[in-house]
């Protein structure tokens, strides 16, 4: 076994059962699904595998979106907007499906 941290994470497979379901999000909308179905996680852990996912082709970036607004961190916001990249392997989790189904029918019945 060669030296350093296996390139394959658990919590990547997760994310990208995420976004298969999601089909698109940036980071924080993915933090917040991924801590309601998959507990306990921290925002800097998914962004730092976002980054590596990125990295390996598993993610890709398709948009980067500034907002402004009273943030409390400043007047801007940077979304970076990612989906599955070429060298994802989605297995098709169906818990995750079913989370994800029944937060878009409640965002449907809100509207």
């Amino acid at each position: 076994m060669g030296r350093g941290r296996p390139v394959k994470s658990q919590i990547r497979q997760n994310i990208v059962e995420l976004l298969y379901f999601m089909k698109e999000g940036y980071g924080y909308d993915i933090y917040r699904q991924y801590k309601e179905l998959f507990p306990p996680v921290s925002m800097r852990v998914i962004y730092y595998h976002l980054r590596k996912g990125s990295a390996l082709g598993e993610f890709k970036v398709n948009k980067v979106i500034k907002e402004n607004g009273d943030f409390s961190w400043g007047s801007e916001a940077e979304k970076v907007y990612y989906s599955l990249g070429d060298d994802a392997q989605p297995i098709g989790n169906m818990s995750v499906r079913e989370f994800i189904e029944k937060k878009n029918n409640l965002k449907q019945a809100d509207s």
